[in-house]
């Protein structure tokens, strides 16, 4: 989307699409200035802008969390799924990368399904797919306990 960054590591991997490196040469640096003396990385992301979750008051986590009910008297669980943005906003779970309960998996799945849309990612003026991962750790500072260790002798 043409702008310049110093740290990419807020970019998502699954967002970037191609990379390609410029060599710090007289080119390169006639291009973007003396900013480039030690070369370029040119990163091409899969889309123009990224979803926006319409929910102004915080993120998607936060929402969802808010949304599933799970009472402070149950124990901490955790759910870590991998969803897609619908070129029509929808949220769909493709993933599922960690459930330490089933009852919260449940219920975040629900959530999720009944969440508002998001305004879709763009490229070119058109909307197009995009991916997120979602934590959900509830109820909310309390921790998730070690599982118990055994050890035959």
């Amino acid at each position: 989307n043409g702008q310049v960054v110093s740290d990419i590591r807020n970019i998502p991997p699954g967002d970037i699409e191609s990379t390609e490196m410029l060599p710090a040469d007289e080119q390169t640096i006639a291009r973007y200035g003396t900013e480039a003396s030690n070369g370029v990385i040119l990163i091409t992301l899969r889309y123009d802008t990224p979803a926006r979750f319409p929910e102004a008051d915080g993120s998607f986590n936060d929402y969802i969390s808010k949304q599933t009910d799970w009472d402070d008297s149950l124990p901490a669980a955790r759910v870590v799924l991998r969803y897609k943005i619908t070129t029509d906003g929808r949220t769909v779970p493709t993933d599922e990368l960690e459930a330490t309960d089933r009852r919260l998996r449940r219920r975040v799945i629900d959530a999720v399904e009944k969440a508002p849309r998001w305004q879709p990612a763009m490229r070119d003026g058109k909307p197009v797919e995009s991916e997120g991962v979602l934590r959900v750790q509830l109820p909310e500072g309390k921790s998730i306990p070690r599982p118990l260790e055994f050890i035959m002798r």
